[in-house]
């Protein structure tokens, strides 16, 4: 099984950013584990604060891997364009979040992306990306 992991905007400053809601741990150090617990999955990571960089990975992968991780971060609520790049593909995305969206600002509440992810996993702190990869499983 093939499955990538898609960060968006700041999740390049886990560890760092807000560790009151998004921890103490870096994602790096995170993907190892996850990598070490999911080892028959062929498991890959990308980050990028560009949106378009996001869709062009979504685009590339969108039709040879079995799953796709996506957390767009705040593109989540601002961007039409990525949700029509999952709606184009071909793999499956479950849509994630480290915090819980909908106890955050109102603006956090609504996704772009959601309706087209076969589902939508919030609000259990990194393990968000564990319960992800397990739906695929």
């Amino acid at each position: 099984m093939k499955l990538i992991i898609i960060n968006g905007p700041n999740l390049n400053l886990l560890g760092k950013r807000e560790p009151t809601i998004y921890g103490n741990s870096s994602f790096e150090a995170y993907f190892e584990q996850l990598q070490a617990k999911f080892s028959e999955v062929e498991l890959t990571y990308f980050q990028s604060n560009i949106e378009g960089e996001i869709i062009n990975k979504l685009h590339e992968v969108g039709f040879d891997f079995d799953g796709i991780v996506l957390n767009a971060a705040a593109y989540t609520h601002t961007s039409v364009a990525i949700g029509d790049a999952i709606k184009a593909i071909e793999t499956p995305v479950v849509e994630v979040h480290i915090s819980n969206t909908h106890a955050r600002e109102e603006f956090r509440h609504k996704s772009f992306i959601a309706k087209n992810a076969k589902g939508v996993i919030l609000g259990f702190g990194l393990d968000s990306y564990k319960l992800a990869i397990q739906s695929f499983l």
